[in-house]
């Protein structure tokens, strides 16, 4: 495996199937590996939230979105029932979304604040937004092995993505499944192992960086666990690290 320290290029036989980002999203949202979930997203696709009976819920795997040149890759834990698993899109629809959305666009880094669906002509500049789960699975918590089921993606994005240069773990699920990755794409260990702490970086040995924040989830946002001034500087970090 050959390795650009400077830009964090990844080339290597590990690299499972093809790195183009429209052929691993194809592969997403075809994707039938997980009984479980995919039960779960089409339940709740056609019971539907009282607020959006008049929606067609998208109620299939969700794909990465964002970016090809991407400086930041941010990763996420998973659609939200009635977010993601409605609109077809990472991050949208919901709280957390607009969390993340509105500070892309205070960081020139969104050409909205907000972002309603799939289709509605939103995009992002310099940044790429993946999950560690592409279904949306129950009470937010996807199994081991449905993890694990849904890692190849995240190996392919990471593949494909060969101008990133700063690593946003939105949780301690998203944190593991980024080192995870880095294992199957047979990259160099991290020694001592880095630890989920929200704020802490470090640098890799493929060059760039590993940034963590807690997740922008209502949970986090409305106990005070994640503040907007908080929010906000994990994004000043990652410009900071990447020297954007």
């Amino acid at each position: 495996m050959r390795i650009g320290k400077q830009s964090g290029i990844i080339r290597g036989p590990r690299a499972r199937g093809t790195p183009d980002l429209a052929a691993i999203a194809r592969d997403v949202i075809a994707c039938e590996r997980c009984p479980r979930l995919r039960a779960y997203s089409a339940e709740i696709a056609r019971e539907k939230r009282k607020a959006y009976q008049d929606e067609e819920y998208w109620g299939r795997p969700v794909s990465g979105f964002g970016d090809p040149g991407a400086w930041l890759l941010i990763i996420g834990l998973a659609p939200g029932a009635h977010g993601s698993n409605r609109t077809g899109r990472m991050f949208t629809g919901d709280r957390s979304g607009e969390w993340l959305y509105g500070e892309l666009h205070r960081q020139g880094l969104a050409s909205a604040p907000r972002s309603v669906h799939r289709d509605d002509g939103f995009t992002l500049r310099g940044v790429y937004i993946s999950a560690a789960a592409r279904c949306a699975p129950p009470d937010n918590k996807p199994k081991l092995e449905e993890l694990d089921n849904c890692r190849e993606y995240l190996v392919r994005e990471m593949s494909a993505l060969v101008k990133v240069r700063v690593r946003l773990a939105l949780g301690r699920i998203a944190f593991d499944a980024f080192l995870k990755a880095r294992r199957e794409l047979s990259l160099p260990e991290i020694a001592p192992r880095p630890e989920f702490k929200h704020g802490a970086s470090v640098s890799l040995p493929e060059g760039g960086f590993l940034l963590a924040s807690y997740h922008p989830s209502q949970q986090n946002t409305s106990t005070g666990r994640l503040t907007a001034a908080m929010w906000r500087a994990v994004f000043g970090k990652a410009r900071a690290l990447a020297g954007a």
